[in-house]
């Protein structure tokens, strides 16, 4: 009868899994953000309370904004763009053009190490899913975009958000090169 015991209690200790991820503070998570690090240790329902219910929705579960709808479709100013989120640094402005899809679209990443490829067969189609480097889904990336990289990172503006560059004044006599 122990060693029954023993067994039924070792299978149900095997069968329950992972331990559920602990709480975190929202005010822990945003000190995290801020120092880019552990990233990745913040829980979903952390996430949940921190993000909008559209930016948590294409974030963490790979929702897509409906075309033409993005708040960053047509932001044409000079600066940075960051994960919603994690805060990564993904896309330059410079690197960003129209192409006709109704979303965001960019022919090159700022920094490599922030984003993560990642092959996606969901809904009968090949594609190749754009995640940044603490797991947030940023949208897919397709190889119909203009040179030199012949590549179109197509994004969901709620998946990010724009960090404009200071305006640099000269004096009229100062040469701006």
């Amino acid at each position: 009868m122990r060693l029954f015991t023993l067994l039924v209690g070792g299978c149900l200790m095997a069968c329950a899994g992972d331990p559920p991820a602990q709480a975190m503070e929202v005010g822990q998570a945003r000190e995290l953000i801020a120092q880019q690090r552990d990233l990745t240790a913040i829980p979903r329902e952390t996430w949940q309370q921190m993000l909008t219910p559209q930016q948590f929705d294409i974030l963490w579960n790979a929702a897509t904004e409906r075309p033409h709808t993005g708040a960053l479709l047509h932001n044409k100013a000079e600066g940075v763009y960051v994960t919603a989120g994690c805060r990564l640094p993904v896309f330059d402005s410079r690197h960003k053009y129209d192409s006709g899809s109704g979303w965001p679209s960019f022919w090159d990443s700022l920094y490599k190490e922030n984003i993560v490829l990642k092959k996606d067969f969901s809904w009968g189609m090949r594609r190749v899913e754009i995640l940044s480097a603490c797991g947030e889904h940023l949208g897919h990336v397709f190889e119909d975009g203009p040179n030199p990289t012949g590549l179109r990172y197509c994004i969901n503006s709620a998946a990010l958000e724009f960090i404009p560059q200071p305006v640099v004044e000269t004096s009229a006599t100062e040469d701006p090169r």
